[in-house]
């Protein structure tokens, strides 16, 4: 077996806190060994002092295959995903057809086997996303679904919800529903404040959020299941997941690193690539976000990618869609933060590697004897523009376009193999 040496790391693991400088030797696809008195040998890669992480964890990615694959397809996520320092992705079932039996889940994994890194599908909660006839949950996690989602659309119904916690909890399968009241945020397009009022869009209030944490908490409490309170964007719902942890409820959540870089005054003049679902909010609630992350209330960050043709984008801002790109954007909208001083580098570096992989049952994530050899190496401190027309992915819609980063992935490392190097 072939071994690869990565040489001269400062080497950081936030499953343990480790932070040294060093070698890692990897043989088989996996870390063999580390620490700074390892003797490289095989094929070596010098770090030149840049850092050398876990590869980042991914929890939500849309993509437009099956169905729209004009979008995106598997591939060309999966390639972004390596560009951006990412080695483990997770495709949301909002594809068509939606990813709610075995045979879908199959189809993703069979589509992947060819892809950079590793891509795993998660199960829609209800058949077709209709948000009522639970799906089954237990034979697409038997065919590899490493997590439930209905995309976008919140389990209204709180009897329904009740039901998926009661059946996933059996399967201790991962439930995510988004934190959101719908009739309080039907129509809306912009977050509720004087500012969307100025601007004569209709807004969605942060209580909408607050208001369907609260209840999925209660049930998950009722229930035991496993619930992921998905893409909080407000300090009301961060507020609600703090007072839950403190009760030491198996309760987790996740943010939008859309969130932490912008808030509403980035829709601007209209501007609809930063048209985003849910809405960005007000600048007190992005550092309420941050100040989250840094103190472990908020588990995971997420890219959010979801690609849209320019067609869907470029369009009155009441009338265009939401989403924007994010693969290849995660890492360094996050490095930026850290440069700001907002963001705690290895709390970031969790929230993107360690916590999803407990969360989802994956054994990457972390540097350690006998892991996977998933890793990144990139330099923390580089200057850069982000530039929407060089992105690898199919789609280009993101609202980070032309604005000034700090952080640049290096090399991408999945599997023991380099599949993305920025000098090539």
């Amino acid at each position: 077996m072939s071994t690869l040496s990565i040489k001269n790391a400062r080497i950081m693991d936030p499953a343990t806190g480790y932070d040294e400088h060093g070698t890692i030797l990897v043989t088989g696809g996996e870390i063999t060994d580390f620490g700074p008195d390892i003797a490289p040998s095989g094929d070596i890669i010098d770090a030149d002092g840049h850092i050398c992480a876990p590869g980042l964890i991914d929890m939500r990615v849309s993509t437009g295959e099956p169905g729209r694959e004009n979008r995106e397809t598997i591939a060309t996520a999966a390639k972004a995903a390596a560009a951006g320092g990412i080695t483990s992705i997770v495709i949301m079932p909002e594809t068509d057809p939606v990813i709610d039996d075995m045979s879908l889940v199959d189809f993703i994994t069979r589509r992947a086997e060819t892809a950079p890194v590793s891509v795993y599908a998660a199960g829609a909660l209800t058949k077709g996303l209709d948000g009522k006839s639970l799906t089954e949950i237990g034979l697409m996690s038997e065919a590899g679904a490493v997590m439930f989602s209905n995309g976008k659309a919140p389990i209204a119904d709180a009897q329904t919800m009740r039901r998926l916690l009661s059946y996933s909890a059996s399967f201790n399968a991962l439930i995510a529903n988004r934190a959101i009241e719908p009739s309080l945020s039907k129509n809306a397009v912009a977050h509720e404040s004087d500012l969307s009022a100025r601007l004569g869009l209709t807004g969605a209030p942060a209580a909408a959020e607050r208001i369907m944490a609260e209840r999925d908490v209660a049930l998950a409490e009722l229930t035991g299941g496993r619930l992921l309170i998905d893409m909080i964007s407000s300090s009301e719902a961060l507020d609600v997941v703090r007072r839950a942890k403190s009760r030491d409820l198996e309760i987790a959540c996740s943010v939008s690193i859309n969130h932490l870089a912008l808030n509403e005054v980035d829709i601007g003049d209209y501007r609809s690539f930063a048209k985003l679902d849910p809405p960005l909010r007000e600048e007190s609630d992005r550092l309420a976000l941050l100040e989250g992350i840094n103190d472990g209330t908020i588990d995971v960050i997420v890219s959010d990618h979801d690609p849209r043709p320019a067609g869907e984008k470029r369009l009155p801002y009441a009338e265009a869609s939401t989403g924007a790109v994010g693969l290849e954007l995660l890492l360094a909208a996050g490095l930026s933060q850290v440069a700001d001083g907002r963001l705690d580098l290895m709390a970031f570096l969790a929230a993107v590697t360690v916590n999803p992989a407990n969360l989802l049952g994956l054994k990457s994530g972390r540097i350690a004897r006998g892991a996977p050899a998933d890793l990144v190496i990139f330099s923390p401190n580089a200057p850069w523009v982000c530039d929407s027309d060089a992105l690898l992915s199919r789609s280009k819609n993101t609202p980070l376009d032309g604005r000034r980063m700090t952080g640049r992935n290096l090399k991408t490392i999945s599997k023991g193999q380099v599949v993305f190097d920025s000098s090539l």
